[in-house]
Parts: structure tokens; C-alpha cells; sequence
């Protein structure tokens, strides 16, 4: 089966060994995504922002491969205070109200960098 790959420039991608997503058949999984633009955080200390821009950088890995956001079937969002669910949610809504894939939110402890509030990934399915 054709393997297809997306990078997006992360300067963690070359020295952990991934891919921000990777297409396999019909089936695509995008790998954790946070809101780090050139080494930056994006939105610091807002995590409706972050999320935004996380689920703007997945939307593009999904166009190089050949999907949309309504192709996604689940996301999983991990985030460093629950306390902040709605704006989380309030964006993500924004971009899934009418698709509607299956998510999950988890707190956990600490992201790769402390100003990093928010971390997504998704699977898609393309028919």
C-alpha cells in the first residue's frame, strides 16, 4: 500500500523521527500538533487561540493528502489545565460542529514546552 508523508518544518520532526501526518490507503493519522509557528508558541496563554491554530496547521496536513476536517473520524486534544475545556472546546466546536468526529480531551501534566497549552491529534478516513 502507497505511503504518503507531510512535514510541516517542526524542528522536532528530524530528531525525534515523524511526520506531522501520513496517509496509508484511505486511512490518515496526524501526529500530536501544537501551536508552534517558526519555534514560537502561538497564542501564549490562550488556549482558544492555540487551538485554533493547531486545527488550522491539521486542516492543511489534510489538504496535502488529499482530505478535508470532514474527513476526520476522532480527535484527541491533551491539554495542560481542564479548567480551560470551554475555550478549547468553543474552538474546536468551530471547526467540527457539523462534522461531529468522536474526541476526547485528557489533562495531563506538562507539554514539550511550558507555554504550550494545547495538543492535538486526529485520524481521518477518506472513502
Amino acid at each position: 500500500m502507497e505511503k504518503k508523508q507531510v512535514f510541516t518544518g517542526s524542528p522536532w520532526e528530524p530528531v525525534v523521527g515523524y511526520c506531522r501526518a501520513i496517509r496509508v490507503g484511505n486511512r490518515i493519522e496526524v501526529a500530536g500538533t501544537t501551536a508552534m509557528k517558526d519555534g514560537q508558541v502561538v497564542g501564549v496563554g490562550d488556549p482558544y487561540e492555540q487551538t485554533k491554530f493547531i486545527l488550522q496547521t491539521i486542516e492543511k496536513a489534510l489538504h496535502e493528502l488529499g482530505a478535508d476536517l470532514s474527513h476526520v473520524i476522532r480527535t484527541r486534544m491533551f491539554v495542560t489545565d481542564i479548567s480551560q475545556w470551554e475555550e478549547i472546546g468553543k474552538a474546536h466546536g468551530e471547526f467540527f460542529r457539523e462534522i461531529q468526529p468522536v474526541a476526547t480531551m485528557v489533562e495531563v501534566k506538562a507539554l514539550i514546552d511550558p507555554q504550550l497549552l494545547v495538543e492535538i491529534e486526529c485520524e481521518a478516513q477518506v472513502e
